[in-house]
């Protein structure tokens, strides 16, 4: 065979067998309960965006959203088309988690997932189940690991509770991977892309890096405190966080202020030098 126009010529990708291929989202927010007063800190919480499947297979149980890869797209591009045709979010950017490559995960067929995280801001959500999703939800999230070693993700909304258990698996570059040994009534092997997801993201946030996503453009050194710590789920003393993360913020000429308490520098995110 003399030239690669000829090689191309003859081949063909019918002769070997191909998955199809999906990306799925795990979209966080972290949303600041009793804001109006004055008196306490206001309690932050970690919050996953869940849709109820509208169709089989596992139709009415709850999923991350996604969907298939289309052609003459990206997977990132698919990812960011699934979530905003299932739920009218769009997040501004995502952090690849892992491929999910299970060949029994999807009683489909052979269907490998691209799972990224992302972050919501609070203001721009106004969610809706949309496409082929019955309903799209925030569940407050809790990720603890027991005494016995396994992982326990309970999701929860409303009077909806979902729980499930996992086991960590291995670790490569920094990232977990588990598998399910209750799925806790989440569809395909999502428990398993979540749990892999909050992990990606505590393992960003130690860094510094995801949590300003998580804010507007000026924010307190509280309020970055405080996504901190939703995030990580651990406490940090002021004095230390400020002396942490001090290399990461500037001060602006601005204040937040309000009733009843004094008014609170704001900061912004230290660009990093050209």
């Amino acid at each position: 065979m003399d030239s690669e126009k000829e090689f191309l010529a003859g081949y063909s990708l019918a002769d070997y067998d191909r998955p199809s291929v999906t990306a799925d989202v795990a979209a966080f927010m972290i949303r600041t309960e009793d804001k109006t007063s004055y008196r306490k800190n206001p309690e932050n919480k970690l919050l996953l965006l869940l849709i109820r499947r509208g169709g089989h297979p596992y139709k009415g149980m709850w999923a991350l959203p996604g969907g298939f890869l289309q052609r003459g797209e990206t997977v990132e591009e698919c990812a960011l088309r699934e979530i905003e045709e299932e739920t009218t979010v769009k997040p501004v950017s995502i952090l690849p988690v892992g491929v999910f490559s299970q060949p029994e995960r999807d009683p489909r067929g052979w269907i490998i997932s691209n799972a990224y995280a992302s972050i919501i801001s609070e203001e721009s959500v106004r969610q809706t189940g949309c496409d082929d999703a019955a309903d799209a939800q925030w569940f407050a999230v809790s990720f603890t690991r027991g005494e016995d070693g396994t992982y326990h993700l309970t999701l929860t909304y409303e009077d909806i509770t979902l729980n499930a258990v996992l086991r960590a698996e291995s670790m490569h570059f920094g990232r977990m991977s588990f598998r399910i040994i209750d799925s806790g009534g989440l569809a395909f092997d999502h428990a398993a892309i979540i749990a892999a997801a909050l992990s990606a993201l505590r393992e960003e946030a130690g860094r510094y890096e995801a949590i300003f996503d998580f804010l507007p453009e000026t924010f307190t050194l509280a309020a970055l405190q405080k996504v901190q710590e939703t995030i990580m789920n651990v406490s940090i003393l002021p004095a230390n966080f400020r002396r942490m993360v001090s290399s990461y913020v500037e001060e602006t000429d601005e204040y937040l202020r309000g009733e009843g308490h004094r008014p609170a520098r704001l900061y912004r995110r230290k660009q990093s030098p050209e």
